[in-house]
């Protein structure tokens, strides 16, 4: 059996004030007629990233549900991450050469990580495209059991097509293949099941739940950071389509107008993605030693308490990403009542409202603009920063994605409410 990771309790009693009563009671009896079915959640890092945050609050509710779930992660190696972030970057859009010994990195994985997973699950939700081969590996082996399920949380809209020719075929062995938003399916994708959920954050969690003022002053000043003076803040890992250096030059734009702002991009570096410590030391290089810019990691001791201070010391969240399947910081921002000036694509555009819970920007110029027109008029902020909080409790919290999966599996394996 692959490694399996350990996640602490959860209960889906505990989100009545959260996300409402009604919402845990269509939970449960979506859930009641799958309790006993085993599903095994299977991803590619415990660490960094949003599948992982996803599945860290998914598996605990999952089993307090009765539908016993074991998330495993698959085991790769230096070679094998550089090869998948290079597929992500293609699926993204990104020209890269793809090459037989770049395949054949692949499936020397695949191979060693399919031999290790068990035939004694009913259901199977894999990840991205890092485990994506499995199945036909194990069909090849004559040992598919159960439904099996892909979800891709990648913006698929424009992939560099060499490398989605290689994983096309690949996605129509599954029996359902879940995306954020219908525009990120491919036309080729025939013999999958097409479901379209947008992903959700946990409103319990230590990232999310409320802290107090004094906790607030108390990390800030811990990290440098003056709580008087106004604060901008990207969350996010360093990586190109991040766009990270394209925020510190709209800062600096900001600055003209608002000199005593202040920056704080923060971000964890994930096992699975080799390029990070690369576009940190760039992100770095580009900031020039300015003092009001904060760079930070987990490598610092930044966890989610302090990126939770983060985001409620804020007076407006950037998130000025070029491509996006989703951007769980996002809706973290609107929960926290902070008003979001995001990038004009992927899952930022299902998310911020433009004009009404922040503004959706296409460059350098008018994210600075708008980061300036919400800097200078409080009541803008409080405004909108409510407005995106009712949004994502309407539409982005954990119990909706949940009964969504759920509704998925039920069709799939034949059974109903």
């Amino acid at each position: 059996m692959l490694a399996t990771v350990p996640v602490p309790d959860k209960h889906v009693a505990d989100y009545v004030e959260a996300a409402g009563e009604e919402a845990v009671e269509r939970l449960r009896e979506v859930a009641r007629p799958l309790r006993g079915l085993r599903l095994l959640q299977l991803n590619s890092t415990s660490f960094g990233g949003g599948v992982a945050e996803l599945l860290y609050t998914h598996v605990p509710l999952l089993n307090d549900l009765g539908i016993g779930t074991t998330w495993a992660v698959l085991q790769g190696s230096d070679d094998y991450f550089a090869v998948t972030k290079a597929v992500h970057n293609a699926l993204q859009g990104q020209a890269v050469e793809w090459t037989p010994q770049m395949a054949a990195t692949y499936w020397d994985r695949i191979v060693a990580n399919a031999a290790e997973i068990p035939d004694d699950f009913d259901v199977h939700l894999v990840h991205d495209p890092q485990p994506a081969a499995v199945l036909r590996v194990l069909e090849e082996q004559g040992r598919r059991s159960g439904t099996w399920i892909w979800r891709c949380h990648i913006d698929l809209s424009a992939p560099h097509e060499p490398v989605w020719r290689f994983f096309e075929p690949l996605v129509n062995r599954y029996d359902a293949a879940i995306f954020t938003l219908p525009e990120f399916a491919r036309p080729g994708i025939e013999g999958p099941r097409l479901a379209f959920i947008p992903p959700s954050i946990d409103p319990l969690s230590v990232k999310n739940r409320p802290v107090s003022p004094e906790t607030i002053v108390e990390v800030l000043a811990a990290y440098g950071i003056d709580p008087a003076r106004p604060i901008i803040v990207q969350v996010s890992r360093f990586d190109p389509w991040k766009d990270p250096l394209g925020v510190i030059d709209a800062y600096r734009l900001v600055r003209k107008e608002v000199p005593d702002v202040q920056l704080i991009m923060a971000g964890s570096l994930a096992t699975d993605d080799p390029e990070g410590l690369r576009y940190l030391d760039l992100t770095e290089e580009h900031r020039a030693g300015d003092p009001d810019i904060h760079l930070f990691t987990n490598l610092q001791g930044v966890g989610d308490l302090e990126i939770n201070v983060f985001q409620q010391a804020a007076w407006v969240i950037v998130q000025k990403s070029i491509r996006e399947g989703f951007g769980l910081v996002v809706a973290e921002g609107m929960w926290k009542r902070k008003p979001v000036v995001g990038g004009n694509t992927g899952g930022i555009r299902l998310q911020v409202v433009d004009g009404v819970t922040g503004y959706l920007v296409d460059d350098v110029e008018s994210c600075a603009r708008r980061v300036v027109e919400l800097l200078m008029d409080p009541a803008l902020r409080d405004r909108m920063g409510q407005a995106g909080h009712e949004r994502v409790r309407e539409r982005f919290l954990s119990l909706r994605e949940l009964e969504d999966h759920l509704r998925l599996i039920a069709e799939l394996v034949g059974v109903g409410p």
